[in-house]
């Protein structure tokens, strides 16, 4: 004679490991970034150097967020929003004289956090006719239908 006890112990320890593999295996691709995540950063980094190394600061901003939600740190400095991040760079880069000089990104660590979130390290350089400038800087992306843009932006020099 079984006991059911036994068997009932039994059954629902087999459905409750089963259940807990099922939903693991579920939860944890759901929450695996795409495995082109990393080589899409990266070709957004590189289009915006080459903006940037064509003068092309509407080219640069096409890699962040278009939104009045878009942050930039930098120096001290707190800028909110695509537009005065651009009226930024147009007025440090473009205005009065200003060079754009050309710039490359180096020692860059992409790290994706999940599906649709990564962040980047970084340093840039730029080359300028009169010296050189350069820092690092820190990027958190987001994952928009229209692709990976930067979310937020802290850049720092010495």
């Amino acid at each position: 004679m079984r006991n059911p006890i036994r068997l009932k112990i039994i059954i629902i320890a087999f459905t409750t490991i089963t259940m807990m593999a099922l939903f693991s295996s579920c939860v944890g691709k759901g929450n695996q970034p795409p495995a082109d995540a990393v080589p899409e950063i990266r070709a957004l980094l590189d289009r915006q150097v080459e903006a940037w190394n064509r003068q092309d600061l509407e080219g640069f901003m096409a890699g962040y967020w278009n939104s009045p939600d878009l942050t930039f740190f930098s120096g001290g400095t707190t800028i909110a929003g695509w537009k005065s991040t651009l009226d930024r760079y147009h007025q440090r880069y473009q205005s009065n004289g200003a060079e754009m000089g050309q710039l490359d990104f180096s020692d860059l660590r992409i790290e994706t956090l999940g599906p649709a979130s990564a962040f980047v390290r970084g340093r840039w350089h730029l080359k300028l006719t009169a010296g050189e400038a350069g820092g690092l800087f820190t990027l958190t992306l987001r994952k928009f239908d229209e692709g990976w843009r930067i979310i937020h932006d802290h850049t720092s020099s010495p």
